[in-house]
């Protein structure tokens, strides 16, 4: 008993024993949190104690400053370094929830250029046991004002202060060791945040995302033109010749692609209560002049949208840690398909968006990206009932922009992006037309009531585009840029999709979204080809038999038929037709069994993952260090972003001042096609 009274008297009344009390609440509190809140995925024994112990020596090492300090000072400046720490850890768990990551530099660097609902989105997300975080400063504060915790202000020796940050130093190196033997290469092989966590801790993870991102800095300013042999040779290497079938198909054709907000591949055909969610994509998806894919997946890391844009445009990956449109959009050199479709073909191009033109940097990676026109929310008329979560609703953002369309000189290649189908999937009560689905999860239920929305303002493009012949002379390209439900909620989704439960790997299958290529007289039908969003420019260009010949591009034509069929994920998993990757483990495609492979198969599951990893490497070294500045086809000219002003009166005196014999306005003997559009948007009607 003696010896209780006086451990109890040592925690209660020394500075030692005041840090021994902040820290092992710390870690037990952290440890927690990894538990609930995060989907680490900790496998086996080794995996288990290190998710265990990480904690320690990070919080040891910074908690351990406060003993440098003297009298009370110490003890409030152990306090602020916890309430930082647990501010990080708080942070992460609502960043997580939502996109089941970690948050990164470059992310918080670049939080400026997301919306301003930002805040209500993570209003949102947040759940009352999330406060438990700040729970163990509040148990010590409360103890230090009950004075249960009476202040020491005898200074420490400053060798047990250096032995305590030895001792951290230490268990921080034998931590690393661990890690590295179970899960060899892990800091230089890993494209998963949740493996950094996991085996080193959530403040490592800060120190690592932080060196990336300086090591990324140095890598542009170090890179020449050598750096680039090993992309073109693992290009020319894996070439895969385009599909002549189609090369042409849509020569000179405009080119309308419709991005569809958070818009996943379930969603086609899906019913609630009776009642078709999608009527419209469904019809289309399904028509003899479609060519749709079943087997078409997202490829997004934390750059989520600008991600898919990146693939899209460029047929390179965003980047492992925050996004490359934001980051480099400003900065670097690309070979995008605005710039190709213009140099090669004569294309007019443009994007239309409902949302802030600062959102993702797009106001200027656009211009990077060759785009001559760029009309954001302030091209539009905006009132506070035509907005709703990141920008217009939808059915508003077509009616506004027929006036811009039909001014076009034709062929344009043009991107018009919807929002309404952005999380947290509000609308509101005039425009709901479908029930909520009734999972219990409020960031799931709404989703079905958004793509409704969204799908009959689709319904009402199309029906514009057919009323004035638009759609004969153009080729249609919807597709979704990536998931609308995370990996955070996996009982909702297995409610939605009516299974029995729902793992990582029906969580990976769930990373399916619509692409179609809708055009009159096109030769359609499902393809069932595995590809993702790095592959749409090649597959593109092809269907209009532009030349792209030397461009750096890491996607395949998938209408050919010796594509190979590997999907990476931008955390290095990957899908195949017959077997999937998810973390350490490998599943049949086919069954979702979970496979343990025999020596054989382990080789060529090997094989891939490294074609994988190989592929997401070479493509971040060309981003990251700028590579394209040093190369260029003989016949493309380098984009000159000065060369392009996305302010309102210029670009419409451009646009009006010197009507375009090619427009649809002046095939309309120069009369507006306003009239032909019909919406059923109850803001609109008189």
């Amino acid at each position: 008993m003696e010896r209780i009274k006086s451990f109890f008297k040592w925690l209660t009344q020394t500075k030692l024993g005041f840090f021994a009390i902040v820290l092992v609440l710390f870690w037990l509190k952290t440890y927690f949190i990894y538990l609930t809140k995060f989907n680490l995925g900790a496998v086996g024994p080794m995996q288990q104690f290190l998710l265990l112990i990480n904690p320690i020596p990070s919080g040891m090492l910074l908690l351990g400053i406060g003993l440098f300090f003297k009298g009370r000072k110490s003890y409030w400046i152990i306090l602020i370094i916890d309430f930082i720490l647990t501010l990080w850890l708080f942070s992460n768990i609502l960043y997580y929830r939502e996109f089941s990551n970690f948050l990164s530099f470059s992310i918080i660097k670049t939080s400026g250029s997301t919306s301003d609902n930002l805040g209500k989105s993570i209003a949102g997300i947040t759940l009352a046991s999330d406060f438990l975080a700040f729970a163990d400063i509040t148990i010590v504060i409360a103890l230090l004002i009950t004075k249960v915790i009476k202040i020491d202000v005898r200074p420490l020796k400053l060798k047990v202060n250096l032995l305590i940050e030895l001792l951290a130093v230490s268990l921080m190196g034998l931590n690393l060791l661990m890690a590295q033997k179970d899960r060899s290469g892990l800091l230089t092989r890993t494209f998963d945040n949740n493996y950094i966590v996991k085996y080193l801790g959530i403040n490592e993870y800060a120190v690592y995302d932080g060196y990336k991102t300086a090591q990324t800095s140095a890598q542009m300013a170090k890179a020449n033109v050598s750096d680039l042999r090993s992309v073109r040779n693992y290009l020319k290497a894996n070439y895969v010749k385009p599909n002549p079938e189609y090369t042409g198909v849509a020569k000179g054709k405009n080119v309308l692609v419709i991005h569809l907000e958070s818009f996943q591949q379930f969603l086609i055909g899906y019913k609630w209560k009776g009642k078709e969610v999608t009527p419209n994509l469904n019809k289309l998806y399904h028509q003899k002049d479609t060519i749709s894919f079943d087997n078409f997946f997202n490829q997004v890391g934390q750059g989520k949208t600008s991600d898919a844009e990146m693939m899209l445009e460029n047929s390179l990956f965003g980047l492992q840690s925050g996004s490359a449109m934001s980051t480099y959009g400003t900065s670097n050199t690309f070979e995008s398909a605005p710039a190709i479709l213009h140099q090669e073909a004569g294309y007019t191009t443009a994007v239309m968006h409902g949302g802030a033109g600062s959102f993702w940097n797009r106001n200027n990676a656009y211009k990077s990206f060759g785009y001559h026109y760029f009309m954001p929310l302030s091209f539009y008329k905006n009132k506070p009932s035509y907005y709703i979560g990141y920008g217009l609703k939808d059915k508003i953002f077509f009616d506004q922009s027929i006036k811009y369309i039909e001014r076009l000189p034709q062929p344009f290649y043009l991107k018009m992006i919807t929002v309404t189908n952005h999380y947290p999937y509000q609308l509101d009560k005039k425009n709901q037309t479908i029930d909520k689905t009734n999972t219990g999860d409020e960031t799931v239920d709404g989703y079905v009531q958004t793509a409704h929305y969204l799908d009959q303002a689709i319904g009402e493009l199309m029906r514009w585009m057919k009323k004035t012949g638009l759609d004969k002379n153009t080729l249609i390209m919807l597709y979704g840029d990536h998931y609308g439900i995370s990996g955070n909620h996996h009982k909702a989704s297995a409610e939605l999709l009516k299974k029995k439960s729902f793992n990582d790997f029906d969580n990976l299958q769930f990373q399916r979204v619509p692409l179609m290529f809708h055009m009159k007289g096109l030769k359609g039908g499902i393809n069932h080809t595995y590809g993702g969003e790095i592959d749409v420019l090649p597959t593109l260009l092809n269907l209009l038999g532009v030349n792209d010949k030397g461009t750096i591009q890491f996607g395949y034509d998938l209408l050919s038929k010796h594509t190979p069929q590997i999907v990476a994920q931008r955390n290095g998993d990957f899908i195949t037709p017959e077997y999937s990757k998810v973390g350490s483990d490998y599943y049949d495609t086919k069954t979702g069994e979970e496979i343990k492979p025999d020596k054989k198969l382990k080789t060529k599951l090997t094989s891939i993952s490294n074609q994988v990893t190989t592929q997401l490497s070479l493509s971040d070294r060309v981003i990251n260090g700028n590579l394209l500045r040093f190369y260029r086809p003989k016949w493309f000219t380098k984009v000159k972003p000065k060369d392009y002003d996305y302010n309102k009166v210029p670009s419409l005196k451009r646009l009006y001042d010197d009507p375009s014999k090619t427009s649809l306005w002046y095939k309309n003997h120069k009369k507006t096609t306003q009239k032909d559009f019909k919406t059923d948007a109850p803001e609109l009607k008189k």
